[in-house]
């Protein structure tokens, strides 16, 4: 699935009869034309016409990297300045 990322949108929702909480989660496809994203990343998506069969959905942007590149960036700024 090339420039496409599988995005979940996690809500809590209480319990019909305990009121406990739940977690229920969304899953949208997503198209990423450039893509940027990556595990992980935090993203903002809009609503789009169908592009394919699951896809209707595209990637805005990138609101906060993920655990991973955030790491990856720090390693490499070391480096450089050595």
């Amino acid at each position: 699935m090339n420039k496409t990322r599988r995005v979940e949108i996690e809500t809590l929702v209480p319990h019909p009869k305990y009121g406990k909480l739940l977690k229920r989660r969304t899953v949208c496809h997503a198209h990423d034309e450039t893509n940027q994203s990556h595990l992980g990343d935090q993203v903002e998506i809009m609503e789009t016409r169908p592009l394919s069969k699951t896809k209707r959905w595209r990637v805005v942007r990138i609101v906060r990297l993920g655990a991973q590149q955030a790491l990856a960036g720090e390693g490499e700024a070391a480096k450089a300045s050595v």
